[in-house]
């Protein structure tokens, strides 16, 4: 067995270091052409099958289990539907998978982690053999037949799914910490179904079985984009990097319904191999691909027009903090985005940045109808990498770069129309600041230092307030008042700055934290002026902020004038 590489102890900051190196002066690679790797073109074989009716619920065909006529099933590229028989036929070559979209009403045989049947993956000589961890195992000749089974299970047009992204744990600890913080506050929400936006563990794959086992205790099904953390690093190139995945979770890409909705998962991480990893090249980059690509047009010419479409993925398709970088964003954004536009009802989520952020993005990104798409970037189930001090159950309080806490979001679906909303493991909804007047939009962090009550009367006139609405975006209005008096109420300006008690909060040398974890400029900082002309005495202050789908939140604070 060759000598496996180095590349395993490289830390995930190094990782992402090597990602982000020289791509300002790489030339933008064209849709049909991978800069990181050629796609294998192993030879092609029919694959066939049928979708029937499960009546026992035990995922085997019997005499008599009638098929199903019009369910959808891809191969990951091409999209056909079932004849009146319940019969399909498609071309499929070595690593592919042939998978069922799930149809509304019906549901795939679960099992006890969440995941189900609804794919076969064929891969005759199965993975390279010389992985750290394992992939998969040959699957020999096609079968005769592949069938997928399904049970009547009637849905709702209204439903809530969990949006998870980043839980990255690397170690069993912190797998115990993803419990506290996500399966436990996830059991007091009602939802159909979970979806994880990726980086699902912390490079150790062999926790993907642990991972599994956990969120199999919640009994609902869960869905998984990859994510740059759950690759198999020492693969040579981007055709092997998910053999893991692959085994363990299933099709990196596809697609199911539910109610008047169909949910997309994408895999956006297009991985270089590890030989760049030493090289100081890119490491990987936001890249969907053209096969990708040719299955979400094809997929959609099968969905009805009034179904709200959902697609998930890790990179994402915009970034606040850095727009131009490579690895934070996906760079054939543009050709999704117009297939998008085709339709009147569309949303999508990523993870990967660990901020939480919402953009609208137009004609300058390819969307062509109005209004724009959006496209929320979720909170990190693990905030900042599981660091910091711990709250009161032990776990790390691991606020992330922007100010969030960790977390998780809730999407609400009703028929094509959804909103979400934040769940905190701090359960709040914001934090109110009062800072000095000598830093706003100065220095590095431009932030200026927080001001304690009592203030003295010298620093008031200059003196901001400063508010981080956790899950703010560009829709959001922030007001404050004094006294709870309405008539007085006054807007605050969204600013780019950090968030001024993440900046204080990282540089306190008595708590442990990676040494690259730095503040970070956030989407969802609001400052303003105090009021002029405060008197000594002691103050109400009331913040209300109207969130992206008009929910509104409220926070009060005393302040004391010395």
């Amino acid at each position: 067995m060759p000598k496996r590489p180095a590349l395993l102890k490289l830390s995930r900051r190094k990782i992402l270091i090597g990602a982000t190196a020289s791509v300002a002066t790489l030339p933008q690679p064209s849709l049909g052409r991978s800069l990181f790797h050629q796609p294998l073109t192993p030879p092609r074989a029919i694959a066939s099958g049928s979708v029937f009716e499960d009546q026992r619920g035990d995922g085997w065909r019997q005499p008599g289990n009638r098929g199903i006529a019009g369910v959808l099933v891809s191969n990951g590229r091409d999209v056909v539907a079932t004849d009146a028989d319940g019969r399909w036929c498609l071309p499929i070559e070595g690593g592919d998978h042939a998978f069922v979209v799930k149809p509304p009403h019906w549901s795939v045989t679960p099992t006890r982690s969440g995941a189900s049947s609804y794919s076969y993956l064929h891969h005759p000589q199965g993975s390279r053999q010389n992985l750290r961890f394992e992939g998969t195992a040959p699957t020999g000749a096609l079968p005769h037949t592949i069938d997928f089974a399904l049970r009547h299970a009637p849905e709702n047009k209204r439903f809530d799914v969990a949006l998870v992204a980043d839980t990255q744990p690397s170690n069993l600890t912190e797998l115990a910490y993803l419990e506290r913080t996500l399966i436990e506050p996830l059991a007091q929400e009602n939802v159909a179904f979970a979806i994880n936006h990726g980086d699902v563990v912390g490079d150790d794959l062999s926790l993907f079985d642990r991972y599994r086992e956990l969120i199999g205790t919640t009994g609902i099904p869960w869905h998984h984009c990859p994510g740059n953390h759950d690759m198999n690093l020492d693969s040579p190139d981007g055709d092997h990097a998910f053999e893991t995945w692959k085994r363990v979770f299933g099709p990196p890409h596809y697609a199911f319904q539910s109610g008047d909705a169909t949910f997309i998962v994408l895999n956006t991480v297009d991985y270089a191999g590890y030989p760049r990893l030493h090289s100081g090249m890119p490491t990987y980059r936001g890249w969907i691909g053209p096969r990708q690509l040719a299955f979400v047009e094809n997929l959609l010419r099968h969905v009805p027009a009034h179904h709200l479409v959902v697609v998930s993925m890790h990179v994402p398709l915009a970034s606040y903090e850095d727009p131009d970088s490579v690895s934070d964003r996906v760079a054939d954004r543009f050709q999704l985005l117009e297939l998008l536009s085709g339709r009147q009802y569309s949303v999508s989520f990523a993870g990967h940045l660990h901020t939480t952020e919402h953009h609208y993005l137009g004609q300058e990104f390819g969307f062509a109808r109005k209004p724009p798409h959006h496209h929320h970037v979720l909170t990190a189930a693990c905030g900042s990498w599981w660091s910091g001090p711990p709250d009161r159950n032990g776990v790390p309080v691991a606020d992330s770069r922007d100010g969030s806490p960790k977390g998780f979001h809730i999407l609400s679906i009703d028929g094509n129309q959804y909103e979400t909303r934040f769940v905190a493991a701090a359960r709040e909804q914001m934090r109110v600041l009062i800072t000095s007047p000598d830093a706003i939009g100065s220095g590095a962090a431009g932030c200026g230092r927080i001001l304690s009550s009592p203030i003295a009367e010298a620093s008031v006139s200059n003196a901001r307030i400063v508010v981080d609405v956790f899950d703010g975006g560009p829709n959001t209005r922030v007001m404050f008042s004094l006294d709870g008096n309405s008539r007085s109420e006054h807007e605050l300006l969204r600013c780019h700055i950090p968030d001024p008690y993440i900046v204080d909060a990282f540089s306190d040398p008595a708590v442990a934290r990676p040494s690259w974890l730095e503040a970070c400029p956030s989407s969802h900082i609001w400052v303003g002026m105090l009021p002029a002309g405060l008197s000594r005495g002691t103050y109400q202050f009331t913040v209300r902020a109207i969130g992206e789908f008009g929910r509104e939140h409220v926070s009060q604070m005393s302040v004391t004038i010395t």
